[in-house]
């Protein structure tokens, strides 16, 4: 598990910034997965369905979902207000490790979309670039969203669940990703 960033262009300003921030959170994210098996990564510690290995790979699908949302507008997602039981089940799976996943596995798969995430940062030519939201609940009719704040969205994103991460680690065998 390496805790290298991926090599990018040299950025500056804005962009060097957004990768700075999303490469610390991406780092305490893997960081909580240290030396556990693929048995430990799947273990609830909390009354949440959440585990390290789920949060990893929910991570992982959002990166590649908004990164697909930058590039293709709203058909890069699900339009949430037709999702079924079934959509929402397989949802509710990025959550939980599943049989035959492995730790190593969903690592590699977090590396491989952060790669793209990170080539787009560094190759957007405009981070003020913007598509209309999918339909959800969740978003007003008619929303639109630039790069800049999706790219915010995933360093938010990131970093809250990282700190999720952090409890279940802690609550695994005491170890801590900070302090």
């Amino acid at each position: 598990m390496s805790d290298s960033p991926t090599p990018t262009p040299s950025l500056t300003g804005e962009r060097a910034d957004l990768l700075a921030a999303l490469t610390k959170s991406r780092h305490f994210l893997r960081f909580t997965t240290r030396d556990l098996t693929d048995e430990q990564v799947g273990q609830r510690t909390t009354v949440s369905e959440l585990c390290l290995g789920g949060l990893v790979k929910h991570v992982t699908a959002v990166e590649r979902n908004w990164v697909g949302f930058i590039l293709e507008g709203p058909s890069a997602m699900p339009d949430f207000t037709k999702m079924t039981k079934d959509d929402w089940a397989a949802r509710a799976a990025e959550f939980r490790m599943l049989p035959g996943e492995t730790l190593t596995g969903v690592l590699k798969e977090y590396a491989e979309a952060a790669y793209r995430t990170d080539e787009l940062l560094a190759t957007l030519p405009d981070l003020d670039a913007e598509q209309p939201l999918p339909p959800a609940p969740w978003f007003e009719p008619g929303a639109r969203q630039t790069a800049r704040r999706v790219l915010l969205h995933i360093v938010a994103e990131t970093a809250q669940h990282a700190g999720h991460a952090d409890i279940i680690r802690e609550a695994i065998d005491g170890a801590k990703s900070m302090g």
